[in-house]
């Protein structure tokens, strides 16, 4: 089984990139942000530590993680992130090896693993391939800024918090420049397929 890493800045268009490859026989999606959510709600000792780290009001009183309280203790304070990352990440990465291991075993040919965080956490280190999906800044600031509804200032906050494009491209095995529309981007993502076997 291979397993390539899919990452790239915040309106990039690596999950379209992804879920265009999943619908490929024998191919198999996993996102690095649907583990930790899932780790956050549900692994006992990730969310003692987040409580440890962070207090009680890192969780509601029915037990759901208070995503808004957590964002404005980390957005703005680099040590604060860099402790939830610490807490994050590590149990991340063995989900990732779980979920390695179980698609082995039940014959996936490919697992495909979007993480926006790939390079920043060491996860490329876990991946046989690593792909970037890039665009310019300011096209992928416009589209996340039109997807998730929030200005401008608020993505170019985020894209801070991610490696830098060059940094990103020097890591490639493929880069995937997404500057143009959604059918150039599947035509990308079709002759990758193709390159991996599974078209």
């Amino acid at each position: 089984m291979l397993t390539v890493g899919v990452t790239g800045g915040i309106g990039s268009g690596k999950s379209a990139f992804v879920a265009r490859l999943a619908a490929y026989p024998g191919v198999r999606a996993i996102r690095a942000d649907d583990l930790a959510k899932r780790l956050m709600a549900e692994d006992p000792a990730v969310r003692a530590a987040l409580v440890a780290r962070f207090g009680p009001a890192t969780f509601t009183e029915d037990g759901a993680l208070d995503r808004a309280y957590v964002a404005g203790r980390v957005f703005g304070d680099a040590d604060e992130l860099a402790a939830l990352n610490g807490i994050v990440h590590p149990a991340v990465r063995r989900a990732l090896a779980a979920a390695q291991a179980q698609a082995e075993a039940e014959g996936v040919a490919v697992l495909v693993y979007e993480a926006a965080l790939l390079t920043e956490t060491g996860g490329a280190a876990l991946v046989d391939r690593v792909v970037v999906v890039d665009a310019p800044v300011a096209l992928r600031v416009a589209r996340a800024a039109a997807r998730d509804g929030v200005p401008e200032a608020a993505i170019r906050a985020r894209m801070r918090h991610q490696a830098d494009p060059d940094t990103l491209r020097a890591t490639a095995d493929l880069v995937v420049d997404n500057d143009g529309g959604l059918d150039a981007l599947w035509a990308a993502a079709d002759a990758f397929a193709c390159d991996l076997g599974v078209a």
